[in-house]
């Protein structure tokens, strides 16, 4: 049985919606969320990002910026064009990308569920940005950002969800990506409160460090039973409206000869002049020297769901015993990149000398994600990218 907790969000005014709402902190680093705030002093990166706030080659991790950042959070709360729902209630978030649409329901969900295995995760997580992430929320007092969910289609919830959308809208816009982002609340939530309880697992999609760094919150505060911090938003997405791109990989440093590993990839069927996007599972194209090849992961049997994901055979038979990549949660020499900055950034980091060689993956499918999280089992770090993105700042839990 799943908790849906309607919330009494702050949300900023309808006028003032599209220049509030901002990217999610952890796509972008500190030099492009400067960028994307500049001018525009109601951008919610000032709250998610706020060492924007402060000189460049401020380190993110000091005490002033989560200072700043609870201190502008304050503000917006208190400004004009922030206004505080009067009764908890639940939302309809609908985004539209390159005419796809994907529709889900924005609540909070219980920080008990993440404890206790109803919702499910697929990655492990990183000290270091949880300890970040818990940071921002206990200074802050309010989960700023919504995780995404996912769940098994259920009818019921997606008639509820296509009733809601019969009203108007509280906001309706097209940021500058091109994404559109439709938000209605609902006048009922009641209603989809008693459904999600027939909804026996929920799956973490995009934001397990958010979500553990709700977790590390309650665990820090030990509050009552049903105080806000036990919740944290999240918009749950049913499974069949969600896509997912590949999550590339770029190695810094080659540990031998270039010849010599293109040599050692000849025991994976290398094929030159590969198309920079591989069609199948199984296949992977391989940037080096400016050359596109392709190779073939061997296939596998007797072993769990997680480790015959393309990201985990990558891994075993090339990452590790070629490029001696062991771990890469916390090698230095490995780095990874969404796949919505396509491969043409793949292409830049390898000619202008930043990445020796990169991988172009087939993208983990939601079939696999499920199966793994099911299972009870991890992926390897950096296995999906979800889009299209969540908005921040459009719908705040404060506790």
């Amino acid at each position: 049985m799943a908790i849906l907790h309607p919330f009494r969000a702050y949300r900023p005014t309808p006028e003032v919606a599209e220049e509030v709402a901002c990217v999610p902190y952890d796509v972008i680093n500190t030099a492009e969320a400067r960028t994307l705030a500049v001018g525009n002093p109601l951008s919610f990166l000032h709250i998610i990002r706020p060492e924007i706030n402060l000189p460049e080659g401020t380190d993110e991790h000091e005490d002033l910026v989560y200072e700043t950042g609870a201190a502008k959070l304050s503000a917006w709360k208190s400004n004009p064009n922030t206004l505080q729902e009067e009764s908890p209630s639940l939302y309809v978030y609908r985004l539209v990308m390159n005419g796809r649409a994907q529709t889900g329901i924005f609540g909070c969900v219980a920080v008990s569920d993440y404890d206790n295995g109803v919702i499910l995760r697929h990655e492990l997580t990183r000290p270091d940005k949880e300890d970040d992430r818990t940071r921002h929320i206990l200074t802050q007092s309010a989960h700023a950002e919504p995780v995404m969910l996912t769940f098994r289609s259920d009818e019921t919830v997606g008639e509820m969800m296509e009733n809601t959308q019969r009203s108007e809208p509280i906001y309706d816009f097209v940021a500058p990506d091109g994404i559109a982002h439709t938000i209605w609340k609902m006048e009922n939530p009641d209603q989809m409160v008693e459904r999600f309880r027939e909804i026996p697992l929920l799956y973490v999609a995009d934001g397990h460090h958010r979500c553990k760094a709700a977790s590390r919150a309650v665990e820090a505060v030990k509050p009552a039973a049903g105080a806000e911090i036990n919740f944290f938003p999240a918009v749950l997405f049913p499974m069949d409206q969600m896509a997912i791109l590949p999550y590339n990989r770029i190695v810094y440093k080659i540990p031998m000869m270039v010849t010599d590993f293109l040599a050692a990839l000849k025991a994976f069927n290398l094929r030159e002049d590969a198309a920079p996007v591989p069609e199948k599972k199984g296949d992977v194209s391989v940037l080096v020297n400016g050359k596109w090849y392709g190779i073939t992961l061997p296939e596998t049997k007797g072993i769990s769901v997680a480790d015959t994901l393309d990201v985990a055979l990558l891994g075993e038979f090339v990452l590790e015993p070629l490029l001696q990549i062991k771990n890469p949660r916390t090698d230095k020499n490995i780095n990874f990149v969404g796949g919505i900055r396509g491969t043409a950034e793949l292409e830049k980091l390898v000619s202008e000398g930043t990445a020796q060689v990169a991988f172009s993956m087939y993208p983990t499918q939601i079939e696999e994600l499920l199966a793994v999280s099911d299972a009870g089992l991890l992926m390897p770090p950096k296995s999906t990218w979800f889009e299209p993105k969540l908005r921040s700042g459009l719908l705040v839990h404060e506790f």
